[in-house]
């Protein structure tokens, strides 16, 4: 019997904060050898269906995600394994967990490497994912000021007005430049293929989460922005090197020495960390199985509390 857990379960049993602090545990485990985590997959056949996995076995736990992505959008599966015995325990709807995972992330990215007196955000792009980066954002630091800038004006206002939801003020970005300047911390979470600002336009001691992409050929962030990040961190160096394209193109551009991209379990451990108040910092985050194994390890956990779920007979 394994439990069938839909988006609406998954929506009642985590919080973004919640899941920052079970991705910190994730990501400090893999740093001590205690976890595994095998990058994404694509093969294309009408639909691009993309495989990803990963190891927990802290959470008893071995996963993968599947995924379909085709012009309508795109649906994610996630299933969970007994690491002991193998039996499928879990089958869980991954859209809002999914969302929830990749903001973490950032959160926890900015946790770790944004300056303490950050409190300035702006964010590029208003579709799926923007709501849960900027609650991971204000989980970690008091933001004061949040920007929201946006290609669409009925995103951006349907964002603003769910942020006001979540006791988040924001207001509309205005002009790039300035928007860019003014912020202590910027989040692109967009579906552009090319650059949205030039990296002339930083000053130091900004954060960066560049979460938007995980395609080769496509990137949010030039390679000016990456040179002049003094830390470069993705989520796993590996598979950023598969697929992060705004790192690929900078170093293709020159522009960047690979071999000073850190991962963030190196952050979590210690062994990498803003070095000076004045330094940029740069997260580029791809998504990994790791993220949704850890998230859904409590998401099952507290489902099975709860009594919340179906139990399927496979």
């Amino acid at each position: 019997m394994a439990l069938l857990l839909r988006e609406d379960d998954v929506r009642q049993l985590i919080t973004v904060p919640e899941a920052i602090d079970v991705l910190d545990a994730a990501f400090r485990d893999w740093a001590g050898g205690r976890a595994e985590n095998q990058p994404r997959r694509r093969v294309a056949g009408g639909v691009v269906l993309a495989t990803m996995s990963a190891a927990l076995p802290t959470r008893g736990l071995v996963g993968l995600k599947a995924y379909t992505a085709h012009p309508r959008g795109a649906t994610f599966w996630i299933q969970l394994f007994d690491a002991g015995s193998g039996e499928l325990v879990a089958i869980v709807h991954g859209d809002h967990l999914g969302r929830l995972r990749t903001g973490a992330a950032s959160g926890l990215a900015t946790r770790y490497l944004a300056r303490p007196d950050a409190s300035r955000l702006t964010i590029f792009g208003t579709g799926t994912q923007a709501l849960t980066q900027v609650v991971a954002v204000a989980s970690v630091r008091p933001l004061q000021e949040v920007r929201v800038l946006s290609r669409d004006p009925g995103r951006r206002e349907r964002l603003l007005s769910d942020l006001a939801a979540n006791g988040i003020r924001a207001i509309a970005g205005g002009d790039p430049r300035e928007a860019v300047e003014a912020a202590d911390i910027i989040t692109t979470i967009t579906s552009a293929g090319s650059p949205l600002f030039p990296g002339a336009w930083l000053r130091p001691g900004q954060h960066l989460n560049v979460a938007g992409s995980n395609w080769p050929q496509r990137r949010e962030v030039d390679g000016e922005t990456v040179s002049r990040a003094g830390l470069v961190v993705a989520d796993d160096a590996y598979a950023a090197r598969l697929e992060a394209g705004d790192l690929l193109l900078a170093e293709a551009d020159g522009m960047l020495d690979w071999a000073r991209v850190h991962s963030l379990r190196e952050v979590i451990a210690g062994t990498a960390k803003r070095s000076d108040p004045q330094e940029i910092t740069l997260f580029k985050s791809v998504g990994l199985a790791l993220e949704d194994i850890a998230v859904g390890a409590t998401v099952l956990e507290r489902a099975r509390s709860r009594g919340i779920g179906e139990y399927v007979d496979l």
